[in-house]
């Protein structure tokens, strides 16, 4: 059996995937990585990680034919090359050539989102259309951009960061070292900042009840005191879409996708955050849905649509 592997470096683990041929997970693992490990032994625990998935589907290492790797930061596909991953302080690391020396098969490389995207393009929500945006909603707002069926990842890898597009000017300081970025208002992070303010500016709301404390705050608690009726929560879940839809709408004038999908614990309130979501986004469109269709959907894959996007970069 010819076997592929999907991996998913991390800032706390690195996780691999084993696909046969028709592109099928037979198995995954996880492998805990840190900083501090530095880049040479970052790469022996991912070929380490690599065989030991292998034995752990019980398929032969020898029979492994490539593997496709997503990583953070700005990342050169065309040369294999991390160019810059701030986090862990690696410059221009050729991870293709070195990840391929110590596994034997051919090596791709991708920006961590962008595999993603390609993953759930391939084989999860987005599937069905040609071109989609993935967008996941976490401590910031990660993107993937696939267009005709293939990564965009704009000069040297650069592109595709919708997290900072500008949606609010002169607005909320973000760590890129721009002011009002997409993410410092519809992220998750964004969305528990203001569950919390809202919180304490109104005292007797069900907020209160539903987190008990400011640190019990999660993405899903304004959307459950909505629900129930809370006035303070609805205006919290009210301004958190509206920033999102003005960011969607933003890439759909500018990109024109088929579809975008929505990943990150956010995107689980399912219709509760879709369906009005869809209504605002078209409502800001230069060219309504009715001319040029698009769906809006929550991504399938979760946190498995990187090494799927690991094995989409190689097994064609």
């Amino acid at each position: 059996m010819n076997v592929f592997a999907g991996i998913d470096v991390g800032g706390m683990s690195v996780k691999v995937g084993i696909f046969d041929g028709q592109a099928r997970l037979l198995g995954k693992l996880a492998a805990a990585t840190s900083k501090d490990d530095g880049y040479a032994v970052t790469v022996q625990k991912t070929v380490q990680a690599v065989k030991e998935a292998c034995q752990k589907v019980q398929v032969p290492f020898a029979s492994l034919r490539g593997a496709g790797v997503g990583a953070p930061g700005v990342i050169d596909g065309e040369k294999g090359v991390v160019v810059r991953w701030s986090n862990y302080g690696w410059e221009n690391k050729p991870l293709a050539a070195d990840l391929s020396a110590g596994l034997g098969v051919p090596v791709e490389l991708a920006n961590d989102a962008n595999a993603a995207a390609l993953g759930e393009a391939r084989f999860g929500a987005g599937k069905k259309y040609n071109s989609s945006i993935l967008l996941t909603i976490g401590t910031g707002i990660g993107s993937g951009i696939i267009i005709d069926g293939s990564i965009f990842a704009g000069f040297r890898g650069g592109g595709g960061e919708a997290g900072h597009m500008v949606i609010e000017s002169g607005g909320i300081p973000c760590p890129c070292g721009r002011r009002g970025c997409f993410e410092q208002y519809a992220s998750a992070s964004a969305l528990i900042r203001d569950t919390k303010r809202a919180m304490f500016e109104h005292k007797d709301s069900a907020l209160w009840r539903i987190a008990v404390t400011p640190e019990g705050v999660d993405g899903r608690t304004a959307f459950t005191a909505a629900r129930e009726g809370d006035a303070a929560a609805r205006k919290v879940v009210d301004s958190f879409i509206n920033y999102l839809a003005d960011g969607i709408a933003d890439l759909v004038n500018l990109f024109r996708p088929e579809a975008v999908l929505l990943g990150g614990g956010v995107s689980g309130e399912g219709e509760a955050l879709l369906a009005p979501l869809r209504l605002r986004v078209g409502e800001r469109l230069c060219v309504d849905a009715a001319c040029i269709p698009f769906a809006l959907l929550r991504a399938a894959l979760g946190n498995d649509a990187g090494i799927y996007g690991g094995c989409a970069l190689v097994s064609g």
